[in-house]
């Protein structure tokens, strides 16, 4: 069995350009930078960023195209694929992308807002109930906290 999954939670580079195939299905194309902190050798902080082109399609290149912008936040699920060609100078050159498969976008003072919406929220501060806290305790199949009392430990078991 192989498995060709991608997880991405970064921010948008550039607004979703969208287009249409020959199908009239529409394709909307993007980027997301992600940036990793470390410390090196020396001690001091470093900061990476990698960069991600990002294709969805139909009903995903709709909310794309609708609601993401340069700067909002998203949490992008898809796969990778490589394509390749031969430019003009007769090399070949490949291209990595991941396709969409589910999208999330990040809160909405991260800078993801309608395009359409005259309302400018990308400059205010995500307050800090605009963020879910999930508890360490917290048990999503019964979206409540597991109960502490009335539960049978294996120690009390007579036999």
């Amino acid at each position: 069995m192989n498995l060709n999954k991608a997880f991405i939670l970064g921010n948008v580079t550039r607004d979703p350009e969208v287009r249409s195939l020959p199908s009239g299905q529409q394709v909307a194309s993007f980027g997301i930078a992600t940036n990793r902190f470390y410390t090196d050798q020396s001690g001091q902080k470093k900061q990476d960023v990698e960069f991600h082109n990002i294709v969805t399609f139909g009903k995903l290149a709709d909310i794309a195209s609708r609601y993401l912008t340069k700067g909002a936040l998203v949490f992008i699920e898809g796969r990778l694929k490589t394509s390749n060609w031969l430019n003009s100078a007769g090399a070949k050159q490949y291209k990595t992308e991941i396709i969409a498969e589910t999208l999330q976008l990040g809160p909405k003072g991260a800078g993801g807002s309608p395009r359409n919406n005259n309302e400018s929220t990308s400059n205010q501060p995500t307050k800090a109930e605009d963020i879910p806290i999930i508890e360490e305790n917290y048990n999503p199949i019964s979206n409540s906290e597991p109960k502490d009392s009335g539960e049978i430990d294996v120690k009390d078991i007579p036999f």
